[in-house]
């Protein structure tokens, strides 16, 4: 049970990550069919879907370009046009930057991650006041917090842009090419260093990253719940134009 408390905010983490993962892929994939049924035109659905996540693309790549800048890394073109991918994905916008080493690259990819759950953890607590600044709190209480904000000025504001930056933070497959050498050679060095017997210095480490975890986690839960909030509408509507449309999305 001790290793279970000691850990339980990357168990939060797993598990809101996983669950948040399944209900914005099948969101997105309503709100494109709700987009495609309505213009009968592929382009102009992918235009559609863009506009409506534009917040959050602007701060996922604008986020890269920064990251880049502050590591020293030359940086080439800056597209916020969504492009459809060969493999059938759609890439909403991308930043070029010259080839470097894992861990600037591996930062660089990350960067949107973090800055996203900053900006959704800063909506969060300030403007639609849910959970407290740097409080973590049981997730009955984010419940119960979520009821009371409807009521709030510029709600529905505050809404879309912690909908649109939330639902764009996850890096791409791109952004993740270095993470997975470069946790091969942090996770090398960790063994080194338990292996020569100082690895004791690494326990003062999980207290202040469990609470980081699940701090984050918190934010994926309120991310969620953004999102599940959405998928019901969205579902309906593409339901109910199917069936006057006499169209069904393969």
């Amino acid at each position: 049970m001790n290793w279970v408390q000691s850990y339980s905010g990357l168990i939060y983490f797993i598990l809101s990550l996983l669950v948040y993962l399944v209900v914005q892929r099948r969101l997105h994939r309503e709100i494109q069919g709700v987009f495609l049924l309505l213009t009968r035109s592929p382009a102009l659905a992918l235009g559609l879907f863009a506009l409506l996540f534009f917040p959050g693309v602007l701060i996922h790549e604008t986020s890269h370009w920064i990251a880049a800048k502050l590591m020293g890394v030359r940086t080439g073109k800056f597209s916020l046009i969504p492009q459809l991918q060969p493999d059938g994905t759609l890439r909403l916008g991308y930043v070029e930057a010259a080839p470097v080493d894992v861990f600037r690259e591996t930062i660089i990819g990350a960067a949107p991650f973090f800055s996203g759950v900053l900006a959704v953890g800063w909506i969060a607590a300030f403007p639609l006041k849910v959970f407290s600044a740097g409080q973590i709190q049981s997730l009955a209480s984010l419940w119960a917090s979520l009821t009371e904000v409807i009521n709030l000025p510029d709600f529905w504001l505050w809404f879309y842009l912690a909908f649109t930056i939330s639902s764009t933070m996850l890096p791409s497959e791109s952004d993740r090419r270095a993470w997975l050498p470069a946790l091969a050679i942090i996770g090398l060095i960790v063994l080194i260093v338990i292996f020569v017997g100082v690895g004791e210095w690494l326990l003062v480490l999980v207290k202040p990253i469990n609470r980081i975890l699940s701090a984050i986690a918190l934010v994926f839960v309120f991310s969620l719940l953004l999102h599940l909030f959405l998928i019901i509408p969205f579902w309906l509507l593409r339901k109910f134009l199917s069936r006057i449309t006499g169209l069904e999305l393969i």
